[in-house]
């Protein structure tokens, strides 16, 4: 298929995929693909307004930088944690949720059996 496409326009496929970010902006922006082909065709390949859409080695080694420092940091973090330590603050937490439920479930009972008791007013009719 990009046999039958005209040679420039083969050519500008060729830059687009050589300047991702350019692809980023076109597709957030909204802008039409032959604005840029035109600006492209016109200015050339060589024009300072394409530089900020070159691919930026320094960028994807400082994220994969940024990654490693954040993985040796966390990793420097765990080799400290007192496992006995943690285990012991879960449990904890634990029981505490589950006094909390045994109290709601009292309070709840209690709103129950006040709303039944409203909702019979006269209790000597009853057998």
């Amino acid at each position: 298929m990009s046999n039958d496409l005209h040679p420039k326009v083969v050519a500008f496929k060729k830059f687009i995929n050589e300047h991702p970010k350019l692809r980023e902006e076109i597709r957030k922006s909204g802008r039409s693909w032959q604005e840029y082909y035109e600006k492209w065709i016109l200015l050339g390949e060589d024009d300072p307004l394409w530089d900020k859409f070159e691919k930026d080695s320094n960028e994807s080694e400082k994220k994969s930088g940024n990654k490693s420092e954040f993985f040796s940091q966390l990793m420097k973090l765990t080799e400290n944690v007192d496992v006995d330590k943690v285990q012991k603050q879960v449990h904890e937490l634990s029981s505490t949720v589950a006094t909390l439920q045994e109290l709601l479930g009292q309070f709840q009972d209690k709103k129950k059996s006040n709303q039944y008791q409203q909702n019979q007013p006269y209790h000597w009719f009853r057998d």
